[in-house]
């Protein structure tokens, strides 16, 4: 079968030239889910490949300590995980803030430094305040500039608490704590807490003395500490009355519970009110949302602004894995339905029983009717009815029939009409022999049969099926209809459908008998070379042979669509994902999405904007907007990197923040790039291996016309092939300069196999 991440496409140029860009997956299964009694869901993770950016957390097996779950600096320990509530529940192991005074003088500290500016984590507005005991102390939480802690001093909360002066009217400080004295909260003798109004990742402290004689200064426990709330009520007599909990000889304090939220993409907030990140504009692009029934939230403070998952209502689980929402059986829970329950995707229906009526989502809200007034209605309106149930569902069939044979015709000479008449005025054979009816597809797949779907997602669904000839076929349904795209589809139909490349994958024929009209094309059962490189049920099934062999197929396909068909074509989107391998493991090109046609008359460029993939994404062409066909000999290079080490380019970063080409392209300059190397291409290689590690860094020079063209890369790879073959060989001396990132706005084309199809569709029906 074809797998997901191959399958989903999007219908030619008709359905739209949207790219999809490459997302964080969660984890393999073999990732840890625990540590110390404490589950970690996705996107929380403990090894490395097993958690979304910044949400890494460690389990510290310390010997002679039970394992615990650690976050920040290690002072935090993780409690408990909430992925509804988006909250990490903490103990703050250091108890309260570290002040620097000598007795007597004012002090500062910071609660918090260790869980970084720049991460996902705040304190939770909603659930933490601010906890002050001791006598006559003052202390405040002060703000920093946006974007960090220090260098502000604006004030966010704070707050004073007393002891009473023993003189004559009054006593020295009681034992009591506000519980016993039934005030129920901290408030201001003895003790003091105030809610924190602006969450943040770290706080600075002030702590005044208010009392210039320190009568009291030893009566309590001076501590300042950021909490959960309600804690103190149930710790107030263990901390005040110095029991085994804090003394008055200051032993070491007890670990302080706090609740932390968290949010995807959290950015600080720059100007106030204006959110700096949020749900991404396509939830396909790079979005956290993977369950299919999930929603993206906006989250929006003070401080950072980010984004959340959610299951949708009806449904439960964890929206950051594919398949993490499940539909919840509402019809299995009690007080949901005192009738006949039916449960239905992401909800369920409720019904009295027959004979019943009345509210059945109440205990004993059905009421049972009159059984001789039933049987008089029925007795005397059952003919009629009867008549005139039989009479509507004759005249309701024969519309429907009706109706769908009109709007099949309505469909079939809308895009026909459009479509033939590009495809004509060029070869008529070609244009007949591609129309399939939507008969012919109903009964190649059982109606659409939902057996008979082989990947789909938000765009469309892939169905297998036989044709009346006996091809197996892939057959794409598309969701969506999009005008604006009709007439880029027709052109792209008209040229590409004259292509035929044994590495490009072929196009059957389109059915125009429907909105948005079908795409037919040949079912290739090896899956990606993206699955071969990087998914662990094909950890070793590409030999160095193979690797060659692949590369030099694809550079062939290329470069005959570079300069061997009248309208030289750029591809625009070379990656792992859109190279297909046949039962045999032959390379098949796909996603002709993105491509575009480059008439000879423009001189090999033309501009236009700007869709790829990052990490395969020319420079120079992310820069100027100028495309060409050394845009597609940058992605190859990118692609014999990615064959060579194994890497994920889109997601590869070293601890200097440089990519997969800076740094295979500084490692080769420095004769150590072994150590990059994947240890299967080392040791079946050979000298081979540096031969296509030059071409590969060739290939992504920065200046376009520092690289190799694809005949050329074709004709080197095929002396690698085949030593003795006398080929030109590409400059290898040219200067090596290659641009770290390029980071663009549009989305990028993760799935969108049609497209490709219509680059190959001449096959004789």
């Amino acid at each position: 079968m074809i797998p997901a991440a191959r399958t989903m496409m999007v219908l030619v140029l008709l359905c739209s030239a949207v790219v999809r860009g490459a997302a964080a997956a969660a984890g393999p299964p073999s990732c840890p889910t625990s540590c110390g009694g404490v589950s970690v869901p996705y996107p929380f993770g403990i090894a490395d490949g097993c958690y979304w950016p910044g949400f890494n957390l460690t389990c510290d097996r310390t010997r002679g300590q039970p394992p615990r779950l650690l976050v920040g600096d290690g002072t935090l320990q993780v409690t408990e995980i909430s992925l509804a509530n988006s909250t990490v529940r903490v103990l703050d192991t250091a108890g309260a803030v570290n002040l620097t005074f000598d007795g007597v003088a004012d002090g500062n500290g910071t609660w918090g430094g260790g869980l970084g500016a720049g991460g996902p984590f705040v304190v939770s507005e909603r659930h933490s305040q601010l906890v002050v005991t001791g006598c006559n102390v003052q202390a405040t939480l002060v703000g920093g500039s946006r974007g960090g802690v220090g260098g502000g001093g604006n004030v966010i909360s704070g707050c004073s608490s007393f002891c009473s002066i023993n003189d004559m009217w009054t006593g020295a400080v009681t034992s009591s704590s506000p519980a016993e004295s039934g005030s129920g909260a901290c408030s201001g003798i003895g003790c003091c807490e105030t809610p924190i109004p602006i969450g943040r990742p770290s706080y600075r402290v002030r702590f005044k003395w208010l009392d210039p004689d320190h009568e009291y200064d030893d009566q309590l426990p001076i501590a300042v500490r950021v909490a959960e709330r309600g804690w103190f009520e149930g710790a107030s007599a263990a901390l005040l009355n110095g029991t085994p909990g804090y003394s008055a000889t200051r032993r070491a304090p007890p670990a302080v519970p706090v609740v932390l939220e968290w949010a995807v993409d959290s950015k600080p907030v720059v100007l106030p009110g204006v959110a700096t990140s949020g749900c991404p504009v396509d939830a396909a692009r790079g979005s956290a949302c993977r369950s299919g029934h999930s929603s993206c939230r906006n989250v929006t403070g003070n401080y950072r602004s980010g984004y959340v998952c959610r299951c949708q209502d009806g449904y439960q689980g964890n929206p950051y894995l594919v398949g993490g929402c499940q539909d919840v059986d509402e019809c299995a829970l009690p007080g949901m339905c005192f009738g006949d329950c039916t449960n239905t995707d992401g909800a369920y229906l409720c019904r009295c029983p027959r004979g019943a009526r009345g509210n059945p989502r109440i205990k004993d809200g059905c009421v049972k009717s009159s059984l001789g007034l039933s049987v008089g209605i029925g007795v005397g309106s059952g003919a009629g009815i009867l008549l005139l149930a039989l009479s509507a569902m004759f005249l309701t069939r024969k519309l429907k029939h009706r109706r769908a044979k009109l709007l099949r015709q309505k469909f079939f000479k809308q895009n026909r009409g459009h479509l033939l008449q590009q495809l004509v005025n060029q070869n008529a054979d070609i244009a007949e022999r591609m129309i399939i009816p939507l008969a012919e597809l109903e009964k190649a797949t059982n109606h659409f049969d939902k057996a008979r779907e082989i990947g789909g997602g938000g765009h469309g669904t892939v169905y297998k099926g036989i044709l009346s000839d006996l091809h197996v076929v892939a057959i794409k349904k598309s969701k969506l209809a999009i005008k604006r795209e009709i007439d880029e589809f027709i052109n792209e139909v008209a040229i590409l459908s004259q292509i035929n490349h044994r590495n490009v994958v072929k196009l059957f024929g389109c059915c125009l008998e429907t909105e948005v009209p079908l795409l037919v094309y040949e079912f290739i059962p090896n899956g990606t070379l993206y699955h071969h490189l990087h998914v662990e049920e094909y950890a070793t099934s590409l030999s160095w042979e193979n690797r060659l062999r692949i590369a030099t197929e694809t550079a062939r396909a290329l470069a005959y669509l570079h300069s061997a068909v009248l309208l030289p074509i750029v591809h625009r989107d070379i990656k792992s994902q859109n190279i297909l391998l046949d039962g045999t493991l032959i390379a098949k090109v796909s996603d002709f999405g993105a491509s575009r046609g480059i008439p000879v008359d423009q001189t090999g460029v033309v501009a236009t904007a700007i869709q790829g993939t990052l990490g395969y994404l020319d420079p120079m062409y992310c820069r100027t907007g100028r495309l060409t066909d050394k845009s597609d000999v940058y992605s190859f290079g990118v692609l014999l990197m990615e064959l060579l080490t194994r890497k994920k380019p889109y997601l590869y970063r070293t601890s200097e923040e440089d990519n997969l080409v800076t740094h295979f392209t500084t490692l080769l300059a420095e004769g150590e790039i072994a150590g990059m190397l994947d240890p299967q291409v080392t040791e079946e290689g050979g000298k081979e291996v540096e031969e296509v590690a030059l071409l590969a860094v060739a290939c992504v020079r920065l200046q376009g016309e520092h690289r190799p063209t694809m005949r050329q890369v074709e004709m080197t790879l095929e002396s690698l092939r085949a030593p003795h073959e006398n080929v030109v060989m590409p400059d290898m001396d040219a200067p090596r300069d290659v641009v770290v990132d390029c980071t663009i706005k549009e989305e990028t084309r993760q799935y969108s196999l049609e497209e490709e199809y219509l680059l190959s569709s001449r096959y004789p029906r």
